[in-house]
């Protein structure tokens, strides 16, 4: 699964293993971009027809019915450059889209006025829709609409075989693969209808949530941290010795109000209100190669973001994970990496994992940025 150029475009998202033009004209104001497990997804708030791009493995058409190359030596089934991605939209001229999210093979799109669309793998459940047995996801057309929810869809994330989504009322839904408690509906079996997550978050408004690999987390409007899922890397023994947690779980960290938080397939991490990163897990963790493992948030030091006596009020202000490295915003547009850097995914012009928070060089100001397994794409205002 070899990803290697990367690409970007002027107030657009742009890789980091290139800075090259995208070379499709639509694609110049991507408001939205999501990595799964070898493919990316992008999209635009346009009104045009065209308004989400794929491109990547698609072997499960994660990214929707396309003409794919296919490698067969290996079994993939590719797409090599941005390629559109038709919805059955009932007013496309009108519906704009709002946040794209990547799992392991199988992909979600949030709209403004026609809900939730899931694409892909479904063998778990994750897209929503009754699982069928022996059903053959290569070349589909089927782009399944999601709407059985208590309230309007406002974000979309997909873990590695299931999905979470967050409705405006601060409730939170799921479906998919539940053998590490990931879905938090009280089991540990698939389900394929979005269902209402309770546990420690019922009653309470949830404000985001984060999930990658098969962990999730949870923020309230008060600040209040969440999980549940796999905690076989220490994710959650901070509360409990169990390995897999059925339900939402309140984490009594003491670290603070929580306005930001990732989880990665090993290792989560948070930012609090006065702009300070916490990781904790198993991995490269950002605090050098002596630090691994620690079931409790451990702060990074904020001179490793570019706090200094020169520019006191620089504080970072986003997190994010991939399956198995990091990557933090500042509030001055700067981006830091840290991690396992596969296939050269952390854009610092080496091949050597990265065990502390590294600045990389980008020609314009940061917006956002997501992460993959072996690649990362970036949302980036342009200087010029």
């Amino acid at each position: 699964m070899d990803r290697g150029a990367g690409s970007c475009a002027p107030g657009g998202w742009c890789s980091r293993a290139s800075t090259t033009p995208i070379g499709t004209q639509g694609l110049l104001w991507i408001s939205s971009a999501a990595c799964g497990y070898g493919f990316t997804l992008i999209s635009s708030k346009t009104t045009d027809i065209t308004k989400v791009w794929g491109m990547g493995l698609n072997k499960d058409s994660q990214l929707g019915f396309q003409r794919s190359r296919k490698d067969r030596t290996k079994g993939y089934e590719y797409v090599l450059e941005p390629s559109p991605i038709p919805l059955p939209l009932d007013t496309p001229q009108e519906t704009r889209i709002l946040q794209v999210s990547c799992g392991r093979a199988h992909s979600l799109i949030l709209t403004d006025k026609e809900g939730v669309f899931s694409m892909g793998n479904n063998s778990y459940g994750q897209c929503g829709r009754k699982v069928t047995e022996g059903e053959i996801y290569s070349e589909s057309h089927l782009i399944h609409q999601l709407q059985k929810f208590g309230g309007r869809v406002v974000q979309v994330v997909c873990g590695q075989d299931h999905s979470l989504f967050r409705t405006e009322r601060g409730e939170v839904y799921s479906c998919g693969w539940g053998a590490d408690g990931q879905t938090g509906v009280g089991h540990y079996n698939i389900t394929s209808v979005p269902t209402k997550v309770g546990g420690d978050i019922a009653g309470v408004n949830i404000v985001q949530v984060a999930t990658y690999g098969d962990s999730c987390l949870a923020v309230s409007d008060e600040g209040d941290l969440f999980g549940w899922g796999n905690s076989e890397y220490m994710q959650l023994a901070s509360i409990t010795e169990m390995t897999q947690v059925n339900v939402p779980r309140h984490l009594p960290f003491k670290i603070g109000k929580i306005k930001d938080a990732a989880c990665g397939g090993t290792g989560n991490a948070v930012v609090n209100g006065e702009g300070n990163v916490f990781v904790w897990g198993y991995g490269i963790l950002g605090k050098g190669p002596n630090l691994t493992e620690t079931a409790t948030p451990e702060m990074i030091p904020p001179t490793l973001f570019g706090l200094s006596d020169f520019s006191p009020d620089t504080r970072i202000s986003r997190i994010r994970c991939g399956l198995s490295h990091f990557a933090a915003l500042n509030n001055r547009g700067e981006l830091f990496v840290w991690g396992k850097n596969i296939r050269g995914c952390l854009g610092i012009g080496r091949m050597e994992d990265q065990y502390f928070p590294w600045r990389v060089t980008i020609p314009g100001e940061v917006v956002d940025v997501a992460c993959g397994v072996d690649h990362m794409v970036t949302l980036v205002k342009s200087f010029i």
